[in-house]
């Protein structure tokens, strides 16, 4: 399967060994945006407003051809901070591209307690509680 894996850019520090396992289980894995420089965002804010929001475009389309080139996405809701599952605004639009597209929506966690957890829990995700053998 091709999977597209997403998360905050916090925690892609989390990614390398997940990816290996995916990619040793036989699936086509499919980076986060920015994977390679996670706070590339913060350059752009410091280069200009402007600047910051082309390349915010720009990632939100690049994430619009990952979600629909993929079979299924796989959200990395580790926490953040304070923020138990956390799943930001970027990578709520990514779930709900991936809903919209019909796709296999995979959380690691369980649903987060926020303000996308009603429209989260109507998308219906299959929360695999961290058991990686259950993406398919």
């Amino acid at each position: 399967m091709k999977i597209f894996v997403c998360c905050s850019k916090h925690n892609y520090h989390k990614l390398h060994p997940i990816i290996t396992f995916l990619e040793q289980s036989g699936h086509i894995v499919t980076p986060p945006n920015s994977y390679d420089k996670p706070f590339k965002e913060e350059e752009m804010k410091e280069v200009s407003a402007e600047a910051h929001a082309k390349w915010k475009a720009d990632m939100m389309r690049l994430q619009d051809s990952k979600v629909t080139e993929n079979d299924a996405i796989l959200v990395m809701n580790f926490d953040k901070g304070e923020h138990k599952n956390y799943i930001g605004g970027a990578t709520f639009l990514e779930i709900f591209r991936a809903f919209d597209a019909r796709k296999k929506i995979f959380l690691y966690n369980p649903i987060p307690e926020n303000i996308f957890t009603d429209e989260l829990k109507g998308m219906q995700p299959k929360v695999i509680n961290q058991d990686l053998t259950i993406v398919k």
